[in-house]
């Protein structure tokens, strides 16, 4: 069995990644917000819609991770400036056509859903049942919307 010292090192660890996981995340909204403000094109009515969906997603999703980072006794990273430091997804800007920002999307929901099976899988190691199932779920409707995606730019 664990002691607290370990649990707490564990939980440590876990923040970390969650924290990468939120920045990376909260870029990703922000890329989202800019592809449904500035899409242009044949595609303007299908996608505007469709990206607003996805950032309310994601908007939602940044809001239980930092909740379960605080359960966890930890700080969510809460600004700007620090998911720059930390994130792996990239700004993007001034992008205004459809199919370039839905393969963005797709590129960005790889990184996103790489790092949820990490975050599972540390969250398994560790017998942490409510982190798990968090991300369980993100992991299904995030593999769900990658195929929808690929499929619309086939």
């Amino acid at each position: 069995m664990k002691t607290q010292e370990q649990t707490q090192a564990a939980n440590q660890v876990l923040v970390e990644k969650m924290n990468a996981f939120l920045a990376d995340l909260q870029v990703h909204y922000q890329n989202l917000r800019g592809f449904h403000w500035n899409v242009e094109g044949s595609l303007f009515f299908v996608l505007h819609a469709k990206f607003e969906e996805f950032y309310n997603e994601a908007s939602e999703t940044a809001d239980e991770v930092a909740e379960r980072i605080l359960m966890l006794g930890g700080q969510p990273l809460h600004s700007f400036s620090q998911y720059l430091q930390v994130a792996e997804i990239q700004e993007v800007t001034d992008l205004r056509d459809g199919k370039e920002a839905v393969q963005t999307v797709i590129d960005q929901s790889e990184i996103l859903l790489r790092k949820m099976n990490e975050l599972l899988e540390l969250a398994g190691d560790q017998n942490d049942e409510a982190t798990t199932s968090l991300f369980s779920d993100q992991i299904s409707s995030t593999e769900k919307r990658l195929w929808m995606l690929k499929t619309f730019l086939r």
